[in-house]
């Protein structure tokens, strides 16, 4: 249970920080005006998520000849195109790349899948940089940090924290809590190091079997700058992103900027369908994709948890999510945190090492009716609960049952039984009202933050036959 304490401590961490939970207070409430002025007709917006589940059901559907087709198409275009079954090897072709070509400087674009990877740090072990260039990122990585959302990495800082450490790491920059003075700070930082690095690398929204078109959805511009301006560009992204058609692309464009920041669309939307061509006066010389699959597999061969492949990376669950509004994201100690983290981690890397993060809600069913997809979220939080202390389910899921607690279970047999059994129930009823006054205030986890719940003198069947409605 090593994995429950490690969170607990997390969580009351977040919890007594006062100014964690005031700026994930603020930018959620913020993040969730904004999604629902971005779509002010309801009815129109059911529609465009019933089209944008149908068509990511259907590119899951036919994932492995889409997958085919969009090797095919990218190699005709001029991408090369890796697979990697694991974040070693996903890593190992992505440093194979940059030492053909003598390469030691990477600019990165946001990239979760990168971060899935750990690539900055096995870059930076075999003697690399890897700057990132998302300002969010960028915030995190002088901090020494991993992002607590997946569209905003840094939004548990408060402009105040980041004014003090841009000072703390670049003393030359005058201090400033304006945020476009900060910005541009940033840049100017940044600029030199697009056009030093050799390697640039971008994550892939959007992989587009029917064209070989790579979709790069972004607001800073850093993405189009790190695609374009080194002479290598590395995309890599897992293989669940795939669709079918480019036609598909408009409705989850439209769903995903509109989800995750309230925008009708993004600043920048990048369509990469080859390298630089004869005549051309910019773009990289080489482009790559690598596709990772990382248990995704494992994930698509189940009929029920197969759903949570549809997700489109909005960041709209965690945003409605009163959990991780409050404990926010590093609490998990996940890589995706919120709910839709707690659905794909433990399929990822196995229950036993993250188990604890499906009990991470309240099953409220936000998650699932926010959902720009409509993936049934507090559904699969259910089936991984249940996975967690019981091993004869059907499903793959890595760790079943590593959860269980002998103890926890010997009380539920108990319980069963005496539910079962009619003389037993009351017996233990009566008994129970005569010494409720002995009862303890102290009954595990559920009296930790509530008051315990105090049996009453007499049963409702006592009570009921005193007042001669005597059914028994």
């Amino acid at each position: 249970m090593q994995q429950k304490a490690e969170f607990d401590q997390r969580v009351q961490k977040a919890l007594n920080n006062p100014q964690l939970r005031r700026n994930f207070r603020i930018a959620m409430d913020g993040l969730m005006e904004k999604r629902s002025n971005a779509f002010p007709d309801k009815v129109a917006l059911e529609a465009l998520r019933v089209t944008g589940a149908n068509i990511r059901a259907n590119a899951l559907a036919k994932q492995l000849e889409l997958l085919e087709q969009l090797e095919a198409n990218c190699t005709r275009n001029g991408i090369q195109v890796h697979w990697a079954e694991t974040i070693e090897q996903a890593n190992r072709i992505v440093l194979d790349i940059m030492q053909r070509h003598n390469a030691s400087r990477m600019i990165k674009g946001k990239s979760m899948v990168s971060e899935e990877m750990e690539l900055n740090h096995f870059l930076e072990a075999q003697g690399n940089s890897c700057i990132e260039s998302d300002l969010g990122e960028y915030i995190i990585q002088l901090d020494h940090e991993t992002p607590s959302h997946i569209i905003a990495p840094a939004i548990h800082k408060s402009k105040q924290e980041i004014a003090r450490l841009f000072k703390e790491k670049h003393p030359d920059i005058p201090y400033s809590e304006d945020i476009e003075t900060m910005t541009r700070s940033a840049r100017k930082v940044l600029r030199s190091k697009f056009y030093e690095a050799e390697v640039g690398l971008s994550g892939v929204n959007f992989a587009v079997a029917e064209t070989g078109t790579l979709c790069l959805v972004e607001n800073e511009g850093n993405g189009r700058m790190c695609t374009t301006v080194p002479p290598v560009h590395i995309a890599v992204t897992g293989i669940e992103k795939v669709v079918e058609k480019l036609a598909d692309v408009p409705p989850l464009l439209k769903l995903l900027t509109g989800s995750a920041a309230g925008q009708h669309i993004s600043t920048y939307f990048n369509m990469i369908s080859s390298p630089r061509k004869p005549g051309e006066r910019d773009g990289p010389t080489e482009v790559h994709l690598v596709l990772l699959d990382n248990q995704r597999s494992r994930i698509y061969a189940d009929e029920e948890l197969f759903d949570s492949l549809r997700c489109i990376r909005c960041g709209a669950c965690m945003n409605h999510c009163p959990v991780y509004t409050r404990i926010g994201g590093h609490a998990y100690g996940s890589l995706i945190p919120g709910p839709i983290g707690s659905v794909i981690e433990p399929q990822k890397f196995g229950l036993e090492n993250f188990g604890v993060l499906p009990t991470a809600s309240t099953l409220c069913g936000a998650c699932g009716e926010v959902c720009p997809v409509k993936i049934p979220l507090p559904k699969l939080l259910h089936r991984l609960r249940y996975e967690q202390v019981r091993s004869d389910h059907t499903g793959a899921t890595i760790g079943q049952g590593s959860q269980r607690s002998a103890k926890e279970a010997l009380i539920w047999k108990l319980w069963s039984w005496a539910h079962a059994n009619p003389a037993v129930y009351r017996g233990g009823t009566r008994l129970a009202g005569l010494f409720r006054g002995i009862i303890p205030n102290k009954i595990g986890p559920w009296t930790r933050v509530r008051t315990a719940p105090k049996i009453a003198p007499k049963s409702l069947h006592q009570l009921a036959r005193e007042e001669g409605f005597d059914n028994e």
